[in-house]
């Protein structure tokens, strides 16, 4: 029966050739697949504390993400109590919830009322809330932070930022890009109250945190490298 493909014609017009290839033996698979285990499990148990990252400086002023939860707030008075911070500064968007009922309408006011309701002097804590945003949340927060820190009579050279679990490392990102060298940028994560931050993928809600900051913090990165590039 002839070859459907005429394959000697075809290597007369130098359009194919026969070559030897390499594969996995079975021993090879096995190895392979408990290499790709091995690492997955290594990533996994170390992608919580990657995300959620600690490196607090010694700052004139902490400043916190609005749409924090309560309990993540006191935590943070107990902080600024303890540190040597001249204001607490909140930032915030608009509400996305609740906006025409609600006396503040935006997370940086609220979140300034709930410190002072904690019992914080309100000499000590400034609102500076942004725009309404459908995209980059964060990065219109900076924004406004970096136009009021340039134009504050307030000697604001070092802050440190107050954000929650996985959150963190893309928040810290986002403010160094816009502030940093004028403004030193140190970040502060606590743990989410929702669930274990050490079995994180036990629980959806852990799950789809620590996925979801992955997805957004590895966007960052690209939308960085992409704006940095487009300068060129």
């Amino acid at each position: 029966m002839p070859s459907f493909f005429p394959c000697k014609k075809l290597q007369k017009l130098h359009l194919i050739q026969r070559q030897e290839i390499w594969t996995l033996t079975l021993k090879g698979w096995g190895l392979t697949l408990l290499f790709i285990l091995t690492t997955t499990l290594v990533f996994g148990l170390n992608l919580y504390s990657f995300l959620a990252v600690n490196n607090p400086i010694q700052a004139d002023a902490l400043v916190i993400e609005g749409w924090m939860p309560d309990y993540a707030l006191k935590l943070a008075l107990v902080e600024f109590k303890k540190g040597s911070y001249q204001k607490i500064i909140t930032t915030g968007v608009p509400l996305q919830k609740g906006y025409y009922l609600a006396e503040y309408k935006d997370f940086a006011n609220l979140t300034a009322a709930t410190f002072i309701k904690l019992g914080l002097d309100e000499t000590q804590v400034i609102a500076v809330p942004a725009s309404p945003t459908l995209r980059h949340r964060t990065e219109a927060t900076v924004i406004v932070l970096q136009e009021w820190l340039q134009t504050t009579e307030l000697n604001i050279k070092s802050i440190n930022l107050y954000s929650l679990g996985p959150h963190a490392r893309r928040s810290w990102i986002t403010f160094r890009k816009y502030l940093h060298p004028e403004i030193q940028v140190g970040i502060i994560s606590i743990k989410s109250e929702d669930y274990n931050a050490n079995q994180w993928w036990r629980s959806s809600e852990g799950f789809r945190s620590v996925i979801s900051e992955l997805i957004a913090y590895i966007y960052t990165i690209l939308f960085n490298i992409l704006s940095e590039f487009k300068k060129l």
